[in-house]
Parts: C-alpha cells; structure tokens; sequence
C-alpha cells in the first residue's frame, strides 16, 4: 500500500491538495516542475481526452494531440480546436492526426516529439472508439458481431499498449515520466457488455504488469477510472423531462447528468496526480476521479466534486 504524501502545489491557477482544502497557500508550480514539461494524449478531439489535454494546458505543458478527426462533424470537436483552445489557456497544443489503428502512425508521433522536445513527461493513453460502442450497449456477447471484440480490444487496449512501447524510451531516458492508462470501474464490475469489461480488465492489468517491470526506473503507470463525464457524445444522448437532464443506459438505469464530471476533472486529476510526491508507490494501482479529488484537493469547474458513479460497487 503506498502511504499518503500531501500533494501541495497550484497549476493554471487551480490550487490542489491537503493545504488547499484547509485554505493554505499552495507552494508554486515552479517548485513541482521544471520550466518545459511535454505531455501526448490521445484521442483529444473531444470527451475525455479532451479534457485532460485543456488542462495539461493550463499547467503550462506543451501538449501533443492525436486524434482522427481533423474536420468538424455531428459530434463536435477536432485535434485542431482542442490545440487551439490549450494555447488560450496558458500551454502550446500541437495537433496531430493520427489513426491509432496504424501503429506506423503513432511511431511517427513520438518520433516528433523526440525530434522536438527530446523529451516525454506525461503520456495519457485515452484513445477509444465511444460512437462505435453506442449500438452494442447492453447487447449480449452472442448478439454482438464478432468484430465489436477488435474494436474494442485494438483501439482502447492495445492502441494504449502500443503507445507506451513507443512512449516509454522518451521517458526511461530521463529517468522520470507519468503513464496514465484511462480505464473504468468496467474493468472490476459489469458494464456495457462482455467486450467493454474484457477491454477495461486488460487495461488494468497491463498498467500493474507495466508498474513492476518500470519499478525503479523513475517512470510511474496508473490507472484512471472516471464517473459518468459529461462528453459531447453523452449530450447528444440526452433526454429532458422537466427541469431534468439525463442519460439512459441500456441495462444499467437513468443517471442525472446535471451531476456528471465534466471532461476537464479527469484532466485534474492528471495533473494532481503527476504533483504528488508518492507517484512511485501509486504505481500500478488503479484510481477512481471522485476519490482522487477528495484525497488531493481538487475539484470539477463548478467548484464541486461529482459522485455520479456508473457502478457504484465498484
């Protein structure tokens, strides 16, 4: 078990950790990072990774964003929109297009970033693919077509193994660096489908495998389990009854999404973690955003930390 280090320090203006529940000053950014930190996400056109890379942005990261999407379409967002609006914030976006089912794609990725910057701090594996995932949601494993199996397998788990074989050297030559693995409570409860919870297990068991084969070397690998987010997919699924705003799920309920995380606190909960001095003994280890929060201080744009949990056993 790793034991609790108090995590006080500010990014972009956002205080996080115990002094900053208590009202305390936070110690500067300066004295957590250097003066160029250099992050990837992937799949930043929109949703989670989006979120993430906003905020790596306005802790001043130069940040790399893949994505597919490069022209708007039904579902907003683009590579080049989520880069633009870190530059509004404080951090340099570079926007990269980039089909993670190509692995000669992502190699030329950091390849760039090498050429670059010669340098990878923090690497958030989020690429996946939520359109195609909608018409399988509550399907039983016999209903499904045998290639819900690949997509979900290739892009979210393996599309993240692959960016940390190519991201990993970046990080191993400076002996230090932060791997976050998004996954989901999926990975320890029924969610979706068969396919869903298969994908999220794997990712989870590759970040505890990653940790012991990293141990020592200064590079850190978590995972990230997020509540119900707020994504632009989710809004577009939205149904209003009254003043009521929400989701409904099939199999698993309606939830409130007047009480969701919006994208930009798993984005806090990067940053919060790649701050904390026990980094090393969280290696390997799985975290919710709610507890996070709670344990490091910091909270959604509203000023609140959301307990909207789609598995709440989990």
């Amino acid at each position: 078990m790793y034991r609790h280090v108090a995590c006080n320090y500010t990014f972009g203006g956002v205080a996080y950790g115990d002094d900053a529940m208590a009202g305390l000053a936070p110690r500067s950014l300066g004295s957590v990072m250097g003066s160029e930190q250099v992050a990837v996400v992937t799949g930043a056109s929109r949703g989670i990774g989006k979120g993430i890379a906003l905020e790596l942005g306005a802790a001043g990261f130069t940040v790399y964003v893949t994505g597919r999407t490069v022209d708007a379409g039904m579902i907003p967002g683009t590579v080049g929109e989520t880069a633009a609006q870190i530059d509004e914030l404080g951090g340099h976006g570079i926007a990269i297009a980039c089909d993670h089912h190509d692995d000669a794609q992502v190699k030329a990725v950091f390849e760039r970033v090498e050429k670059e910057h010669g340098r990878l701090d923090v690497l958030v594996n989020n690429v996946y693919s939520a359109p195609d995932l909608v018409p399988w949601l509550g399907k039983k494993f016999w209903e499904l077509p045998i290639e819900a199996w690949d997509q979900v397998i290739d892009i979210g788990t393996r599309s993240h193994y692959v960016s940390s074989v190519f991201g990993a050297p970046l990080m191993l030559a400076n002996r230090s660096g932060l791997i976050v693995n998004v996954s989901s409570s999926g990975a320890v409860s029924y969610g979706h489908n068969v396919v869903y919870g298969v994908g999220k297990a794997a990712v989870d068991k590759m970040t505890a495998d990653m940790a012991i084969e990293l141990d020592g070397t200064g590079v850190s690998v978590v995972s990230l389990w997020p509540g119900l987010v707020r994504t632009e997919l989710l809004d577009l699924g939205a149904q209003t009854e009254g003043d009521d705003i929400f989701i409904e799920l099939p199999g698993e309920g309606r939830f409130d999404l007047s009480g969701a995380e919006s994208p930009r606190f798993l984005g806090r909960a990067v940053v919060a973690l790649y701050g904390c001095a026990d980094i090393a003994e969280r290696s390997g280890k799985p975290f919710s955003s709610t507890a996070l929060a709670r344990e490091l201080g910091f909270t959604d744009l509203d000023g609140t930390i959301h307990e909207v949990l789609l598995r709440p056993e989990a």
